[in-house]
């Protein structure tokens, strides 16, 4: 696999690199939210170590830049800020996983690897299809009769939640140990500020499936995807 590593300490960056070497990957390394924002657009990678506090841009900013321009790399945000809080500010910005300095280099080689396989493009034959509501798992597209609109990663892991469990109630318990790998229920609204966001896209497709049961969770109506 081949990474980005975005740090400005040279001595971390070079721990980093080195260590993913030893298993077997490749890195591209940079070392500003800018030159990373530069490498993203001119070349894919399998995933990007990037660290939150940067010389130019921070991490956050990043994050929020290139998911704006649709790409979905998998992100592990690594950073010497490692409370809850911000765990889930870099989470809820689209980070896939977040470590904390000081951390340790197999562990931070395991998560990226992890992150990469789970974010891997899906075979074509397993596009979802609840209805006339389609989704492609390929380009990250709904599609709704005639219409089609691009989703980001957390917007599409929801729909495809719920799409494989329609017209079954999906607690909001259930959805943050799928999509976001959490094991515990954070204060923020991370479920329904994605969940507006991801309604608001159907519904510019002319499709309104989802149905909030207040207090339970979430139910994708096969008969509003008709």
């Amino acid at each position: 696999m081949r990474f980005l590593i975005v740090e400005d300490d040279p001595v971390i960056a070079e721990h980093i690199v080195a260590g993913l070497g030893l298993h077997g990957h490749e890195t591209t390394l940079a070392q500003t939210g800018s030159e990373a924002i530069l490498v993203l657009d001119r070349r894919p990678h399998d995933a990007v170590v990037l660290d939150r506090l940067l010389p130019d841009i921070n991490g956050l900013s990043v994050i929020d830049h290139v998911r704006r321009q649709g790409n979905t790399v998998p992100v592990l945000m690594l950073s010497a800020l490692g409370s809850v809080k911000d765990r889930i500010e870099g989470l809820e910005v689209g980070a896939d996983d977040y470590l904390a300095k000081p951390f340790d280099m197999d562990e931070l080689a395991a998560r990226l690897s992890a992150i990469a396989r789970r974010n891997a493009p899906r075979p074509e034959g397993s596009q979802l299809e609840v209805g006339r509501l389609q989704l492609d798992p390929s380009s990250h597209r709904a599609r709704y009769r005639d219409a089609s609109a691009a989703l980001n990663r957390k917007q599409y892991s929801l729909l495809a939640h719920l799409m494989r469990n329609a017209d079954r109630l999906v607690t909001r318990s259930m959805l943050l140990e799928s999509v976001w790998a959490y094991s515990f229920s954070p204060t923020t609204n991370i479920v329904e500020s994605n969940m507006s966001r991801l309604r608001t896209a159907l519904l510019g497709l002319g499709c309104d499936p989802i149905e909030t049961q207040r207090g339970a969770g979430y139910t994708l109506r096969s008969d509003r995807c008709a």
